[in-house]
Parts: structure tokens; C-alpha cells; sequence
């Protein structure tokens, strides 16, 4: 409703603060206040206002509210625990809590914001019986433990294919050495002579024979088999009601058989059109499903209070996004003359086949789109199928999928059908650049032709296509014509003169260039010579898919199964695309880049950006999601700019792109010496893992639970938004930042500090990879324990090759410090005249140095 423009907004809440289930009774190890206190935060920058204290029948009722206010959303869930006869008269005093009672008294001593200084954790000792196998019991569970339970049993009716908990929440459970019991149910509590609970009756319930694989949840009926289970408390957790006098205080709202509010479609009493419900008192489930009901009920609530002033609303909910500050930051650039909205454009490619798919593209956000490649039409082509697989390194599909390999040439679709699309999405998206990718064989007249006629439909710019890797290079186009810089120089020449408009201004020209060759830099030379505007960094590299057993390719094209090679797309191509833009602005400086090859993500596209390129072109990522990830590519850059500018990078230092816990020079971080705690060492499997548990479970039943101090909260200061403090740096700024400042000649790198590695053991999970690779490919540097699998650095041997990192599979779990020893090479024999030990040579340059020319490198004749 803030985000609808709402500025009259009230929420009345019974407790001290804000935040209900998530506050008062989800525990702090799974749902941490913090998170909370920033909801709440946000809807205060909005102007909603929180009045606490105040309680429904009470303190307010909801026919009072409707006095004083358009439309009223009851979201206070249910707070009437159901309990089984069996319980009717104990209490916590008995031993015996609801989850209504016990979980508020674990938040209430435990978690920052809503603990009070008076309260105190709920002393627990010995065995402990949860009932219930929902997501509310295993937070009993959880809590349980923490509070001194040396024991847990859950307790459920049900079987176990039943269960209502997640997956994560029972295992959870597991891993902390829960015992589980299904299929029972309660029938008496039996106390000792001080009136607390000693042991618990329970009775058989199991499923009906003809229901058990027929249904989800079945129906159970009661046996006679009976068992006692001795336990010291008792927690039940069997859902919750709305009471009857609580029901009262909501009239006019009314309730079906099942408990729910009977609401409409659009959320609110079918006899009260301003009332409105949703969360577990309309029948939600899961907190998301809770927050749904509130943001579709949001809009009815809208669309309600609009229409007593006669104002109509869309039909179909349109909810404002989410906005901050970061949404407002530009990441507009400037490229050859020509200003991009923000730098995320489609690639000549299977995303722009037609032109309705990329006025989609623009609608979706995109800054710029290149068309599939066109050619005059005496070049039209056939394609074949099926022509577009997917790689076979790794085993990731979809969003994670590393690249594809496709065997697709250039449009089927005529050059007409480009020239009349150029025109008709540059009236209709104005503010969108326009790439015309044009590609004919080596002839001038055709190069004249197809630039003028792209140039005259209206084109932003032109992308020579001289690099497709497959197919094209058979009809003397493609690759064919762009790997001989003489040729590539008087291609570019022809369409740069060819690219002027009738009044005389010039066109931008874009080669795409390829990696397939000896040295881009070179192609980028004479590019350069040839007047172009700018390069593409890369087009797709040739290569071939795995063969199956009998011998045969993949994609098998007709009955006599013939594959080709086909150009290799994705992120396995970034390295790549990444060296050849650092290349061509270190030894063509000059050129604008439009960098194509393995962006996937806004991070990503700051990599190509701080490579030298200024905007980038994107296929695979689009084949594996859809065009909508261009709105995540743009708040990640966005985002990215605005922590820049607000100093967040500054004094942190990246190993392997994530933030290290140790400074990259400077000494051994004293976190990872030395665990003052032994079982913080102690290897995460088998016996290792059960004593873990056993020696945690150990430590809180020896703690006193009663000076359990509330967690702290993270520093939020101030409920100001923050204005004008800071200067977010312009897209522009970023550009070669890399190339620039920390990428150079391997000559050009310091031998002097050198560093090696160090395991973090809190995130070792003790697979041994670093120890194999380590042993067989390095410098047999690592120690392994036989017995716990606790590798161990042998410092003296480790050479920080970074291999051992390479492979590790946790993140941060491997990180480097500075060797503590001068570093000595092992030569294997001695060496009379050693250069690096003698006077300091690491690696002999050519006579004249090679810094900042390609003399070095053979050029293609």
C-alpha cells in the first residue's frame, strides 16, 4: 500500500514491536531479527506508521477500525492452540508447553528486539517430546536443544510420507540426532508426586490398508498397541485455532467449517467489501504464501478504496516493484557517438531471429539489440536440424548450464525483411540502439551495398560479421575473410566509406572479429588502419561435441548421421573473450569494444567492463533463462555502481572473486590458528560428525540457559533515508580499469611475494581433493589424516601454486597468506649461474623488449 502511494497507513500490533510469527516465535537460527527489523524499516520509509500495544478486542475492535479508516486487512494469524484432550489442564509449570507458549518464551529471552530483560530461556533438561511433524515443531525442536535438552523425540500421528515439514527443516532435525516416532498419538500424561511430567502414554495409529497408496495424506484409525516414553517435557505443536471469542471481535468476517475466513477471490468478506484477510487466518501455509495474500490483497484494497471516489483500477493486479536508490543510478554509456540506455544487448544470435522477438527484448528492458546476421539475397542460406546442443562440459542444465555449440549460419530471412524491421524498431523504440550485422563474401561492391542499405533503413550502427566460425567460411564468408589482416583491412575500409548517411554524417563501423586465429590483436591492428569505429570481442570458437560409443557426432544431421563443427557459446568462452579485449586495447589502443562471449550475469559484465569493452551482447544466458534476466543484469550493475561510490569495496580485499577473511599480504590471520575450542577440529562425517553433535549437545546442557544474554542486533542506526553523501561514479569510469591498472606480461609479475596456502578447518568438510591433486600434480605439499580426514598445509613444501583452491569445492575454505620464508625454487639440480638467485631475472625478455608492440608474435602471412 506505501508502494501504491498510500501515505495513511496503520498497523496495529499487540506486542511491544513489530514482526509477529517471524519475530515472536520463528527462532533466532532460522530467522534471524535482523531480517525482520528490515521489513519493517522499509515500510517506514514509506510513511507507514506501527501502533503497538494494541490488541483486537481489547484495545480496538474491527467495527471501530472501520470508523476511522477506508478499508481494514486482518492479518493476525491464529493464536488459540489446538491441544488434545489428553493435556487439557497441564501447563509449562507441569512440564507440558504449546508451541504458542514455549516458542514466544525461547524469542522473548533470546532474540534481539522483542527479549525483554525480565525473561528467561525455558530451562529444559533431559528428555524432551515434541508432537507434531510441521514446520512449527521441528522450531521446537531446534529450540529445544538450545535450551538444555540432552534428548529429543518427535512424536507425530502420521507416517512419514505424510510429514508436513520441508525437506531442510527434517534434516535439520536429523543432523542434530532428533528421534523420531511416527504413527503415534497421545492418550495420557503421567506426573510424579510434584505434579511434573514423568512419562507419556502413547497409542498406535496406523494407516488404513486400502487408503496407503492411493492418496498424499491418508487417513489413520486408532489401535490398541500402546507404549510408555519416559520424558521430562512435553511440547506440543498441533496447529492453531481462531476462538470463539475471537471470532466475535471479527464480525462482520466469517469462518468455514474448516476454521478459515471465507473471503472472495479478491481477499475480502463477500458482506463486507472493505474487510479484508489473508495469512493463516484465510488458510496460508508458509510465510511466503502469507506475504502473497497481503501484496494481492494490497491491490483489492487499492482498487476497493478507489472506486468510492468513482476512479476505475486495471483489472489484473499491476503492484509496484520494489524501489530504492539503486533504481535510480545510470548506467547509460557513451559508445562511438552513440548513447546506450544501459550496456545489455542482444547478440547476433538465436535471441534476435526475428523481429518480434527483439521488440520482446526491448520491451523487457534491453539496451540495444544486433540483428541476426543478414546477407544480399543471392547469399541466403538453408539451415539445418537439429543445429543448437548443449555443451558437454559439465553436467549443469538450465540457468547453470555452462554453453552450448551450435552449427546455425546466418538469417534464413531476406535482407528486405532486416532493412523494413530496422526501420520499424527504430520508430518504436527510439532510445534503443539498433546493430545491423551485416556479412557478404570479399567483394567490394556487395560490402558497398549491404552498409548503404543498413545505414539508409536507419541503422545505429553496423557490425561487420567476418568471424562465424561454421558453415559461412565454405562460401568464402565469415572466418574466411577474417583472418588475414590484409583483407580485414580493406573490408574495413569499404564499409566505413559505404556507411554515411544521405546528409553526410557517419555511421559508427564495428568489426566482429574471432579468437580463431594466432593473434586477435593483430586483426585488431588492421582494423585500426582501416578506420573502423570499434571491434566485437568475441564471435563463437569452432569446436566439436563428444562422440557416443558407436563413433557418431552430436548433432546427427540426416539418415548418414554427418555432424560438423560448430561454434562453442557460453561462459566457457569468458576467459577467452576476456584476454582478447585486454589484448587488443594493450596493442591496438583506440578501438571501442563490444565484448560478446560468457556474460551471464552484471557481474560478469563489470569483468568485460574492466577488461575495456564499453557495452556487451548476450545469447547463451538467454537461451538457458529469457529475456526477463536483463532486469537482474540491471539492478546488479546498478547496485554494483552504488556500493562503489558509497565505499563498500574499499579496505576489502577478494581471493578467487569471493571477500577473503584474510589480508592478501600480511600475516597468518590469528581466526585460523589454533581452535581454542577441540571440536571445531573435529572433521564433519561419521563418528566425527555424531561427536560433534554430542559435544555441542554437551556444552548447553552444562550451560546455565538462564544467563543467556539476547542476540545482538547489526547497527542500523538511523531511519533516515541517506541523501547526497556520496558520488556513484559514472559506467564510463569503470571501463579498462583492469586492463589499466593489474593486468600486464608475465614478466611484468613480482616474484618476490610470494604466498601459500592455508585451510580454513570451521568450513573443511574433509573430501580430500586438495590432498589428491596436491599429491598428484604439485608438490605433495599437503598431509592427510587416514583416520579424520583433516588435511594439514606442509608449509616448508607448499610453493601456493593454488591448485589445492582450484578444486576445493567450499568457497573461502582455501584461502592464501604470505610465505614466511624467502622463496627458493627447486631446480631439481644445482645450477651454477642461477638468474633469479644470482641477480633477480625471473624471465629474459627479447633484446628491445617486447612491452608494448606485437613484434614477438608471427604474423599471418
Amino acid at each position: 500500500l506505501g508502494r501504491l502511494g498510500y501515505n495513511n497507513v496503520t498497523v496495529y500490533e499487540k506486542s511491544e514491536s513489530p514482526g509477529g510469527l517471524s519475530a515472536y516465535e520463528i527462532p533466532q537460527f532460522r530467522c534471524h531479527h535482523d531480517g525482520v527489523r528490515w521489513e519493517v524499516r522499509l515500510c517506514e520509509d514509506l510513511g507507514v506508521k506501527f501502533q503497538c500495544n494494541s490488541e483486537l478486542g481489547k484495545d480496538l475492535t474491527v467495527a471501530g477500525l472501520k470508523e476511522s479508516h477506508a478499508a481494514v486487512f486482518l492479518g493476525m494469524g491464529m493464536y488459540k492452540p489446538k491441544k488434545a484432550r489428553c493435556f487439557e489442564g497441564f501447563g509449562p509449570e507441569h512440564g507440558v508447553w504449546t508451541s504458542k507458549e514455549f516458542l514466544p518464551a525461547v524469542s522473548e529471552a533470546s532474540k534481539a528486539g522483542c527479549a525483554s530483560k525480565s525473561k528467561k530461556l525455558p530451562a529444559l533438561s533431559g528428555h524432551v517430546v515434541v508432537f507434531g511433524a510441521g514446520d512449527t515443531a521441528f522450531d521446537c525442536i531446534g529450540s529445544a536443544f538450545r535450551c538444555g535438552a540432552q534428548r529429543v523425540t518427535c512424536v507425530f500421528r502420521k507416517s512419514f510420507t505424510d510429514m508436513r515439514a520441508v525437506f531442510e527443516e527434517r534434516e535439520l532435525a536429523i543432523r542434530e540426532c532428533t528421534d523420531f516416532l511416527s504413527n503415534f498419538g497421545p492418550s495420557k500424561v503421567n506426573v510424579d508426586a510434584s505434579g511434573k511430567v514423568e512419562s507419556l502414554e502413547l497409542i498406535f495409529q496406523d494407516q488404513e490398508d486400502e487408503d496407503c497408496h492411493h492418496k498424499v495424506v491418508g487417513k489413520y484409525q486408532t489401535s490398541s498397541s500402546k507404549r510408555i516414553l519416559p520424558c521430562t517435557t512435553i511440547i506440543t505443536a498441533f496447529g492453531c485455532e481462531v476462538s470463539a471469542e475471537m471470532r466475535a471481535h471479527l464480525s462482520p468476517m466469517t469462518f468455514d467449517d474448516s476454521g478459515f475466513a471465507v473471503i472472495s477471490d479478491k481477499y475480502n468478506c463477500p458482506d463486507a467489501p472493505w474487510l479484508f484477510a489473508g495469512g493463516d487466518l484465510a488458510g496460508a501455509t508458509m510465510t511466503v504464501e502469507a506475504a502473497n495474500d497481503g501484496k494481492i490483497a494490497a491491490w483489492y484494497m487499492h482498487e476497493h478504496i478507489q472506486q468510492t471516489f468513482k476512479i476505475a483500477v486495471a483489472p489484473e493486479p499491476q503492484l509496484p516493484l520494489f524501489r530504492t536508490p539503486i533504481d535510480d543510478v545510470d548506467i547509460s554509456i557513451t559508445m562511438a557517438g552513440v548513447k546506450f540506455p544501459n550496456p545489455f544487448g542482444l547478440a547476433s544470435a538465436p535471441c534476435s531471429t526475428t523481429a518480434a522477438m527483439i521488440r520482446r527484448a526491448f520491451e523487457a528492458g534491453w539496451g540495444f539489440a544486433v540483428t541476426k546476421t543478414f546477407a544480399l539475397d543471392e547469399h541466403l542460406v538453408t539451415n539445418v536440424s537439429p543445429r543448437i546442443v548443449r555443451g558437454t562440459y559439465g553436467n549443469s542444465y538450465g540457468p547453470h548450464q555452462p554453453g552450448y555449440i551450435n552449427i546455425e549460419l546466418i538469417t534464413e530471412k531476406t535482407a528486405a525483411y532486416w532493412l523494413k524491421s530496422i526501420h520499424e524498431l527504430k520508430r518504436d523504440f527510439p532510445d534503443r540502439v539498433i546493430v545491423a550485422s551485416v556479412m557478404v563474401g570479399y567483394d567490394k561492391s556487395e560490402w558497398y551495398k549491404i552498409c548503404k542499405l543498413s545505414v539508409d533503413a536507419g541503422a545505429d550502427m553496423i557490425e561487420v560479421n567476418l568471424s562465424c566460425p561454421h558453415g559461412m567460411g565454405e562460401a568464402g564468408m565469415g572466418l574466411a575473410c577474417g583472418q588475414d589482416p590484409a583483407i580485414v583491412e580493406e573490408i574495413t575500409r569499404w564499409c566505413k566509406d559505404a556507411s554515411v548517411t544521405s546528409d553526410g554524417r557517419k555511421i559508427p563501423v564495428f568489426m566482429k572479429l574471432s579468437n580463431a586465429v594466432t593473434e586477435i590483436a593483430i586483426i585488431a591492428q588492421a582494423v585500426k588502419r582501416g578506420g573502423a569505429d570499434g571491434v566485437t570481442i568475441m564471435n563463437t570458437m569452432p569446436g566439436m561435441m563428444d562422440f557416443d560409443p558407436k563413433g557418431e557426432g552430436w548433432p546427427k544431421v540426416g539418415s548418414n548421421k554427418l555432424f560438423t563443427s560448430g561454434g562453442i557459446a557460453g561462459d566457457v568462452n569468458r576467459p577467452l573473450a576476456t584476454r582478447a579485449i585486454w589484448s587488443v586495447q594493450r596493442f591496438a589502443p583506440g578501438l571501442a569494444i563490444m565484448a560478446t562471449g560468457g556474460i551471464s550475469s552484471a557481474q560478469s559484465m563489470v569483468q568485460m567492463l574492466h577488461a575495456g569493452a564499453s557495452v556487451g551482447q548476450i545469447c547463451s544466458a538467454i537461451q538457458s533463462q529469457d529475456y526477463t534476466i536483463v532486469q537482474d543484469y540491471i539492478t546488479g550493475l546498478q547496485s554494483y555502481l552504488y556500493r562503489l561510490g558509497r565505499g563498500d569495496f574499499e579496505g576489502k580485499q577478494f581471493q578467487n572473486c569471493w571477500e577473503s577473511s584474510r589480508p592478501w599480504r600480511g600475516g597468518l590471520d590469528e581466526r585460523f590458528v589454533d581452535e581454542p575450542e577441540p571440536v571445531k577440529k573435529l572433521p564433519r562425517f561419521g563418528k566425527y560428525l555424531h561427536k560433534r553433535v554430542v559435544e555441542r549437545k554437551t556444552q548447553v546442557a552444562n550451560m546455565d540457559v538462564q544467563q543467556v544474554r539476547p542476540a545482538q542486533h547489526a547497527p542500523m542506526p538511523s531511519v533516515a533515508p541517506i541523501e547526497d553523501m556520496f558520488e556513484i561514479p559514472p559506467l564510463a569510469s569503470i571501463i579498462q580499469k583492469t586492463s589499466k591498472s593489474f593486468a600486464g606480461l608475465h614478466g611484468d609479475l613480482n616474484r618476490e611475494e610470494q604466498v601459500i596456502a592455508v585451510v580454513n578447518p570451521e568450513s573443511c568438510i574433509n573430501c580430500g581433493r586438495c590432498y589428491m591433486t596436491c599429491n598428484d600434480n604439485a608438490y605433495q605439499a599437503i598431509s592427510f589424516d587416514d583416520d579424520t580426514h583433516v588435511p594439514e598445509i606442509i608449509e616448508d613444501k607448499c610453493t601456493g601454486c593454488g591448485l589445492c583452491q582450484a578444486v576445493c569445492p567450499v568457497p573461502g575454505c582455501i584461502e592464501y597468506r604470505k610465505m614466511p620464508h624467502k622463496f627458493l625454487p627447486h631446480r631439481g639440480l644445482n645450477v651454477p649461474n642461477d638468474r633469479y638467485m644470482q641477480d633477480g631475472v625471473s624471465l629474459a625478455r627479447k633484446a628491445g623488449g617486447a612491452e608494448d608492440n606485437l613484434s614477438h608474435i608471427p604474423k599471418v602471412a
